[in-house]
């Protein structure tokens, strides 16, 4: 087994990954046949500071989710490293330590799913300062008070079970689960995609106004680019295993610069009658690209396929990264040294 490995320094990233890649094997297609190989991640780097919210976007399939599961060691990768909270994750053996448990926590999409249907949501709460701290007893449910107050829940729901509960509610109940265990960093895999509207932007400001309050850094993990800019600090954008894009979260929404983030921009609704016609127009643009005669390589750049700007080596080979003005950089064959804009480059 390989022993755990902690870094003994405080600076740096609260979280560093670094050529992440996650393939899955499927089925066979025949008892004599290899089974085929699914590339989810493919060599991609993160970073989120401490006290920073990085917000993870992308379409369903783009390898956001897995990304996280990697992070959280709910699953091995096969390549690249991971520094999280002052540990070697990629190090771990089969048993990950306590100690990371404790320092970074997860909130999940389904809150009723997450959260055991037998137990009130005082013993919820209660069970990670049982399991890291010791506390019991009276000193146990005062903490719980507070978490529950800290999340804007009554002293009332610890007697509760999760079915009685509403979806915001129940999210609530989530983060002060993960807030007990004192985290440094908290995934949070589409933590509001679950949630009507009005709910997702309480608990929006709830996460914000937790970060505020305790120096916790997020990694925000959703489909939702207008969720993510009111959440996160900087964006990074993943299509296809792949980030494409990645700088502060109010130029990717207001200058996007890979293809790909325009149309995930252009996919979000606007009550702006002009804005909708010009969305759909965009809309219209990016659905128009003829298919890549030969198709595209494995080393080449996942949207060329749909991408009506893309050249021939578009195909071949995955561009390399180039820093935007504003802030950022971005992964497309359009841009090359020195720093330009999306309009300059096209």
């Amino acid at each position: 087994m390989t022993t755990t490995t902690q870094s003994t320094t405080g600076t740096g990233p609260l979280l560093r990954v670094r050529n992440l890649t996650v393939t899955f094997t499927g089925n066979r297609s025949a008892p004599w046949r290899r089974p085929g190989t699914t590339v989810a991640v493919n060599d991609i780097d993160l970073d989120v500071a401490p006290g920073e919210t990085l917000g993870l976007v992308g379409e369903s399939g783009s390898g956001k989710s897995t990304t996280a599961r990697a992070i959280l060691r709910l699953l091995r990768p096969d390549g690249g490293t991971i520094e999280a909270a002052g540990f070697q994750v990629d190090s771990f053996g089969r048993r990950v330590p306590a100690a990371y448990r404790r320092a970074v926590q997860a909130v999940f999409q389904d809150p009723l799913g997450s959260l055991d249907p037998t137990k009130v949501i005082g013993d919820i709460v209660a069970e990670p300062l049982a399991i890291h701290f010791g506390l019991r007893g009276p000193e146990r449910d005062r903490r719980v008070a507070g978490l529950l107050d800290q999340v804007g829940l009554a002293a009332h729901h610890a007697r509760r079970y999760p079915y009685e509960l509403s979806g915001g509610q129940r999210q609530r109940v989530s983060i002060a689960r993960a807030l007990a265990a004192e985290p440094r960093l908290i995934v949070l895999d589409e933590p509001v995609s679950a949630l009507d509207v009005s709910v997702q932007s309480q608990v929006v400001n709830l996460l914000e106004d937790v970060r505020e309050r305790t120096g916790v850094g997020y990694l925000f993990v959703a489909h939702d680019l207008a969720v993510v800019r009111h959440a996160s600090d900087r964006i990074a954008v993943m299509y296809r295993g792949r980030v494409v894009e990645e700088g502060p979260a109010d130029r990717i929404c207001e200058q996007p610069a890979h293809p790909y983030t325009e149309a995930l921009l252009a996919a979000v609704p606007d009550p702006d009658p002009a804005r909708q016609r010009l969305q759909r127009a965009r809309r219209r643009e990016l659905s128009a690209a003829a298919p890549v005669p030969g198709g595209v390589s494995a080393s080449g750049c996942p949207f060329a396929a749909r991408c009506p700007h893309r050249m021939p080596v578009c195909a071949d080979s995955f561009p390399e990264w180039t820093p935007v003005t504003g802030g950022g950089r971005v992964a497309c064959h359009l841009y090359g040294e020195p720093p330009t804009t999306p309009e300059d480059a096209r």
